[in-house]
């Protein structure tokens, strides 16, 4: 194994450490709003998408999942007064999903709790470093057919 592909599987080993450790970090915080981290991410990101509302697909894009993968956490969420599906106004024959009042809140909630959490994260590092590792995680993405530009900052 040369160099390259040495440093190439340190890499993709830290990746998924990283993943897991800050998946579990972001877990706690999204439990202070009595959320887990996979039902706090969707509240949040359709809190990015806008106060308007997105069709399902668009949401299950920016989260990385089918459409069909994200049915089970909508339906709780809607059960939990968090989310409400909406007939599109633009298609009648289409749903939206959009926060409820509660739902904008937790996710403000959580949008401010996370500038600490993120900070404490990635305090130690130097913001060329952090521009860097964007850079690459962006490189990646794209690589693999998930462009940066269709997911919004992810928790």
């Amino acid at each position: 194994m040369d160099s390259l592909d040495h440093t190439l599987m340190q890499l993709t080993t830290a990746l998924t450490q990283a993943s897991r450790a800050y998946k579990s970090m972001a877990d706690k915080v999204a439990s202070e709003y009595s959320l887990s981290q996979a039902t706090a991410l969707p509240v949040l990101i359709l809190g990015r998408l806008g106060a308007e509302g997105v069709r399902p697909g668009v949401l299950a894009d920016a989260l990385g999942l089918e459409a069909s993968s994200l049915v089970r956490v909508v339906d709780l969420l809607i059960d939990n007064g968090l989310i409400e599906r909406r007939e599109d106004p633009q298609d009648r024959r289409a749903k939206i999903l959009q926060l409820t009042d509660d739902g904008t809140t937790r996710a403000a909630q959580m949008e401010a709790a996370l500038i600490p959490f993120r900070r404490s994260v990635f305090g130690e590092c130097d913001p060329a470093d952090i521009d860097a590792c964007l850079r690459v995680l962006t490189c990646i993405q794209s690589r693999i057919g998930k462009p940066s530009e269709q997911n919004p900052d992810k928790a």
